[in-house]
């Protein structure tokens, strides 16, 4: 059974940080990524590795204040979330894609495997 499964979500204040994990088991993926939904908002894409792990992508939004990383079997991902403003207030959800010719690693409907989500809130 494939899962993924986030934690590491909570409430904090502007300017704190927040650091989330996705455990991934059943399979490995070929590349992994994070996404977000505020209430009312479309699913949204946050940052993500390429297919083989040497590229990452960052949404403008989050640029310079978040990070994504893995450990080295890649069944592990974390963001590392800085200077948090209310507005990344959401749901965070990982997701993992098998094939490795898949493009666009921003787009949540290349993604085959998604977590459940955990909430992150950012009070003013």
């Amino acid at each position: 059974q494939v899962q993924l499964v986030e934690s590491g979500g909570g409430l904090v204040q502007a300017g704190g940080s927040l650091r989330l994990s996705c455990a991934a088991s059943g399979r490995t993926f070929s590349s992994m990524g994070w996404f977000r939904q505020a209430p009312g908002k479309e699913r949204e894409f946050v940052a993500a590795f390429s297919s083989g792990g040497g590229t990452t992508y960052y949404a403008d939004s989050v640029k310079g204040r978040f990070t994504i990383s893995r450990d080295g079997p890649k069944n592990t991902v974390y963001l590392q979330m800085n200077s948090l403003k209310p507005e990344d207030t959401a749901v965070y959800y990982c997701a993992g894609r098998v094939s490795s010719t898949v493009a666009f690693p921003r787009r949540p409907d290349t993604y085959n495997y998604w977590g459940q989500g955990t909430q992150v809130t950012v009070s003013s």
